[in-house]
């Protein structure tokens, strides 16, 4: 593909040869001739020295450069739009693989894929061109939209409900119980029946090894949009929010509520029963048990403002000799 296609593709601006065939797409370190590459974070900017790369996408207010560019509002998001020119996840044909199990009381739609030992149950709904791979399982009475992708061994628990376009990646689990006991006299916990669902609204992705727990009574909820990472624990009833951001090992508790663009960094944890509201941001290993209002970013355990927090942690390397000099002020205030 020539440099000036893909600029009209990606509506970006051309400087350079236009003629510049491109192959491929890569990072700054790894580009050859023939590769589009891009420079988001102005920090690897020394890179553009070094890069091998045939022509590179910048933002429009970034210095000249010697090699081709292309210069658009976002060069990461151009950049994700540009693989899709020279990459695309192969599709396995539409059929139905003779080792898969599917009851005749389940409805597949057209131009589906379900691959070798799936297993879908009675009942069970899925739209127009899903994509099933080896051994997923679908339970009893789910009900799934069009365009659906499960990779290997993910599983969707009864009568849990998912929209249109969302990828399972491999292992996930939606609706597994929730982690429901009740206390009985003699120290011994009695199994809590989780009879809610789980609701998955559109465009959402789940990736590996991620679980999120049906809810006890009622439905734990994610909403369009929101991208889970892998090893993500969302625990019963609760609800996250359109466009959220949960990254990989972060735990919420049951009965937590995301608002909208929330990003928890990775190993964030929720104590449960608590409100996060719009555009909040919990840095890397922070945990909270209470109410987060719209628009905070916080860190540390327990997390308290991030400015705060990096002042604190900046001061802590000091507490050893502040200890020093508190005990020699004390021994001189002993003698006075």
């Amino acid at each position: 593909m020539k440099l000036k296609e893909i600029a009209e593709k990606l509506d970006g601006t051309l400087e350079g040869n236009g003629e510049l065939e491109i192959t491929g797409a890569n990072s700054l370190e790894r580009a050859g001739p023939g590769d589009l590459t891009f420079l988001a974070n102005r920090a690897y900017t020394p890179l553009l020295k070094t890069t091998r790369a045939g022509a590179v996408l910048l933002a429009k207010d970034f210095a000249e450069v010697s090699l081709p560019a292309l210069r658009c509002a976002d060069p990461y998001l151009a950049f994700a739009k540009a693989l899709e020119f020279f990459y695309q996840p192969p599709r396995p044909a539409a059929d139905i693989h003779p080792t898969a199990v599917v009851s005749s009381s389940a409805q597949v739609g057209p131009n589906a894929s379900i691959g070798p030992y799936v297993v879908i149950e009675d009942g069970a709904v899925i739209g127009a061109n899903a994509v099933l791979y080896s051994h997923v399982v679908i339970y009893q009475g789910a009900k799934i939209g069009d365009d659906f992708t499960a990779h290997s061994h993910a599983v969707v628990r009864e009568f849990c409900q998912i929209g249109s376009r969302v990828i399972l990646q491999n292992g996930v689990v939606i609706g597994g119980d929730g982690y429901g006991f009740a206390r009985q006299a003699d120290g011994t916990h009695y199994k809590i029946v989780q009879s809610g669902i789980v609701v998955i609204e559109d465009d959402v992705e789940v990736q590996a090894l991620s679980c999120v727990d049906r809810a006890t009574v009622g439905e734990t909820r994610i909403r369009r949009g929101a991208k889970l990472d892998n090893f993500v624990q969302v625990g019963h009833a609760c609800d996250v929010g359109e466009d959220n951001l949960l990254c990989a090992q972060v735990g919420l508790a049951g009965s937590t509520r995301l608002g909208k663009n929330v990003l928890l960094a990775g190993q964030c944890g929720m104590a449960g029963h608590m409100t996060v509201g719009d555009n909040v941001i919990l840095t890397a290993k922070s945990a909270t048990h209470g109410d987060i209002p719209a628009n905070a970013r916080l860190s540390g355990i327990p997390a308290f403002d991030s400015r705060q927090w990096l002042r604190a942690i900046a001061a802590f390397k000091s507490l050893p000799e502040l200890v020093k000099t508190v005990r020699e002020l004390k021994g001189r205030l002993e003698k006075l």
